[in-house]
């Protein structure tokens, strides 16, 4: 394909190239990605569990199994971590819209990314033999290892349905190919993969172990499918036992099957006579089991937002948990303060992030709530957990690595929203609208006033005697609570959408109302009115203020960057679509820190200051995806056009080197964004190694 850049064309001399985030003026910096747990592999002979973490992996030392211990943190992938296989001291990840990455985990407590390859669909399993990857996605892509560095494609089959699931067994590969049941791929030929043969299972094929002549399927609500391959063009079930959930995963050792179960845990099932399969023993986990792997007299479960749990099928009739390892859950809300960032995590709690050195966010502690953590706010040395149906929780971090939890006030509604000022808390509660708590003794926090708005308190901010709440479908209130133990509203200004976040800066409140980021004048608190909006692409979730920006947590948009210079035409000046869906943000010095769901903690940059995009000549749009390049960048002259110099500029403007026509060696600059400029012009890039 021909790409235009202003006046000149652009060729990409790559061994393969890296898909980028969509995004206009800013970067992601760097990222906790961690998540809910759906996969998981082994290396038995070193006592590893490498532990999928929805956009990272978490390696652990599993030699005591009671007490797993972190060795790493160190992978992180550029997409989901769908699927894991360890072979050899190296760890291969299906990730998602990033295709297949190869890790070296030579040394745990330190591994180093070999390379990558882009598959051309989103990667959901992986199998390795031999000198050869075998990736599930839409079909299987064929791709060789034998330079790690530089994984290559080989051949592809397609499939009628989606492989989450692929196992190899000498000279077939076997695809769990969701609703199309199970797919028998010859790669004899590796370069020329072909289905050779399949049985439509009665399920949705999700996961697939081989042992002997036998195929075993994890078939979702129709449980464990037992498949006769002894013919592969012409494979048929000879038994089956229906589990009581929906089966998402398969391994098979000896004459078990272990059986990751989803909502009923993990099942073990006797195989012994494949005809008749039968369940011998289970251990119902705390979440939903997703992935399992066997090293021993142990089974490793993923089990999604419970982390990775450790099973001992010593006695496979009555498997039993002997340790866990926590992962984290959903990324819900953020506050910064000094070098932490506080993640209000859902199911787990509360997390400590250090964002001393941005670019690499790590865990230092976590504390459980009881209950689903929706809402942060830190003041002093404590942070104020809004936990839904648990109410307030007052957490010490006074040493981050131990956060614990000194007291709580329940309170009667569902604690979505937490702000703090001097000392008061002021919890958004949904139905039961603004509760006001003293937080004066910390560890005895009590309510001392509420004011029962007429929506859904989701959201709140509090500035100077007013709290600011974001009520659901009945918009903005402005509630006075300069007597704190008589709140009364003063005034309010509907919202045509729904007001789920609320930021106040100056003589405005600023309100992500889903449709939009609503610009909403509070000089006169009694009579709030709006005097801009910017339509947002997403559904807008979270809002904060810096400056004359506004950042807009958009969920499935990702982070808005909204000029508010003028407060009655906000436009938008960047923005970056984070892999996730972002819920809520907040702004610290020269970063905006994204809670993004699943995909965790995203810190963004948002550089605008710096060099202006010019427009894609093909499009008629801004160049909003930036080009991704390893090692060479080579421009040539088009259409005849002379072309004096080209300049490559930094994100800040400055000029780094210049170029040329032809090859340029940009294999020694650091990594980050970059712009090529010529005639006035300029086009944006993304320097990788």
């Amino acid at each position: 394909m021909r790409v235009s850049v202003f006046a000149f064309c652009l060729s990409l001399l790559l061994a393969g190239v890296a898909p980028a985030q969509d995004s206009l003026n800013c970067r992601e910096k760097g990222s906790w990605p961690f998540g809910p747990s759906s996969a998981v592999a082994c290396d038995p002979s070193r006592n590893l569990a490498f532990c999928g973490s929805y956009g990272g992996v978490y390696v652990l030392d599993v030699s005591n199994p009671a007490a797993p211990q972190k060795l790493s943190e160190a992978i992180h992938s550029r997409g989901l971590v769908l699927g894991l296989c360890y072979q050899a001291n190296r760890l291969y990840i299906a990730a998602d819209v990033a295709g297949l990455e190869i890790w070296d985990v030579t040394n745990p407590a330190a591994p180093a990314r070999l390379g990558y390859y882009n598959t051309p669909s989103h990667a959901r399993a992986v199998a390795v033999a031999g000198n050869y990857a075998y990736v599930g996605g839409s079909g299987l892509t064929v791709i060789s290892i034998t330079d790690p560095t530089n994984p290559t494609y080989v051949g592809y089959c397609g499939t009628p349905g989606s492989a989450g699931g692929v196992a190899v067994a000498g000279n077939y590969a076997y695809v769990a190919d969701y609703s199309a049941g199970l797919r028998v791929i010859s790669v004899s030929d590796p370069a020329h993969p072909s289905e050779v043969g399949y049985y439509d299972t009665p399920g949705d094929a999700y996961g697939v172990a081989v042992a002997g002549n036998y195929a075993y399927v994890a078939d979702y609500s129709a449980g464990l499918r037992v498949i006769s391959v002894s013919d592969p063009a012409h494979p048929s079930e000879v038994g089956y036992y229906n589990t009581p959930g929906d089966a998402r995963g398969v391994a098979v050792v000896g004459n078990y099957a272990y059986v990751a179960d989803d909502y009923t845990g993990l099942r073990v099932i006797s195989v012994s006579d494949p005809a008749h399969p039968s369940e011998v023993g289970y251990y119902e986990t705390p979440g939903f089991a997703r992935g399992v792997a066997v090293a021993g007299n142990y089974v490793y479960v993923a089990d999604y937002y419970a982390g990775l749990r450790v099973i001992s099928v010593a006695d496979p009739a009555h498997p039993s948990e002997v340790g866990y390892y926590d992962t984290p859950g959903y990324a819900w809300s953020v506050a910064v303060a000094g070098n932490y960032a506080y993640v209000a995590d859902y199911s787990a709690g509360l997390w400590v992030i250090s964002v001393s050195d941005p670019a690499h966010p790590s865990e230092v502690g976590y504390c459980v709530t009881p209950d689903w953590a929706e809402g942060v706010a830190v003041a002093g040395n404590y942070a104020y957990v809004a936990d839904e149906v648990a109410g307030l929780r007052v957490i010490s971090v006074s040493d981050p690595a131990h956060p614990s939890e000194v007291g709580y006030c329940g309170t009667p509604g569902y604690a979505d929203g937490v702000a703090v000022a001097g000392n008061y808390a002021y919890i958004a509660d949904g139905f039961a609208g603004l509760r006001v708590i003293s937080v004066s003794d910390p560890a005895h926090p009590s309510e001392v006033g509420y004011y029962d708005t007429p929506g859904e308190a989701v959201g709140v901010a509090v500035a100077g005697n007013y709290a600011y709440v974001a009520d659901y479908y009945a918009g903005l209130r402005v509630i006075s609570v300069s007597d704190p133990a008589h709140p009364s509203e003063v005034g309010y200004c509907g919202t045509p959408g729904y007001a789920r976040g609320v930021a106040v800066a100056g003589n405005y409140a600023y309100v992500a109302d889903g449709s939009a980021l609503r610009v909403i004048s509070v000089s006169n608190p009694a009579q709030p009115s709006e005097v801009g909006y910017y339509d947002t692409p997403g559904f807008a979730r979270g809002v904060a203020v810096a400056g004359n920006y506004a950042y807009v947590a958009d969920d499935y948009a990702g982070l808005r960057v909204i000029s508010v210079a003028n407060p009655a035409h906000p436009r938008e000046v960047g923005y970056y679509d984070t892999p996730g869906y972002a819920w809520s943000v907040a702004v610290a010095g020269n970063y905006a820190y994204v809670a993004d769901e699943y995909a965790g903690l995203r810190v963004i940059e948002y550089y605008g200051a710096g060099v202006e995009e010019t427009m894609n000549e093909e499009r008629g749009t801004m160049n909003v995806g930036p080009t991704v390049i390893r090692g060479v960048l080579c421009l040539e002259a088009s259409c005849g056009l002379r072309v004096a110099s080209y300049e490559l500029l930094d994100a800040a403007g400055r000029k780094v080197i210049e170029l040329h026509a032809g090859a340029n060696d940009v294999s020694r600059l650091s990594p980050g964004v970059y712009f090529v400029r010529a005639a006035g012009r300029a086009e944006k890039f993304i320097i990788q190694r």
